[in-house]
């Protein structure tokens, strides 16, 4: 990895369908993820959103100074309790969508 790639902005967005059900225990996994992700010295945004009209649509928009500090955000703890262990266990679906910026 290059310098430029270790210090250039990673934006993307991930949307993640789930079950009416779990609705609750989706929006609370997303609270502590949220508030831990914000706290990294390497994340430069972590904001997840609900879609209007689809309650159990989630995207999450999220920014890393890096790919060391993607690495870094993935590896956590708080990644690995909340995403892997929550999220990732009752989505129905998962998209990843990769941004460059135009500016």
């Amino acid at each position: 990895m290059s310098q430029a790639d270790k210090h250039s902005i990673i934006s993307f967005t991930v949307r993640m369908k789930f079950k009416p059900e779990d609705r609750a225990s989706i929006h609370e996994a997303l609270r502590a993820l949220t508030e831990a992700s914000r706290q990294e010295p390497g994340c430069a945004s972590y904001i997840p959103h609900l879609v209007e009209g689809e309650p159990d649509t989630v995207v999450i928009y999220e920014q890393y100074r890096g790919g060391e500090a993607l690495e870094a955000h993935r590896a956590s703890p708080h990644f690995q309790k909340y995403a892997v262990g929550v999220l990732y266990q009752r989505m129905l679906e998962r998209e990843v969508e990769n941004l460059d910026a135009l500016a």
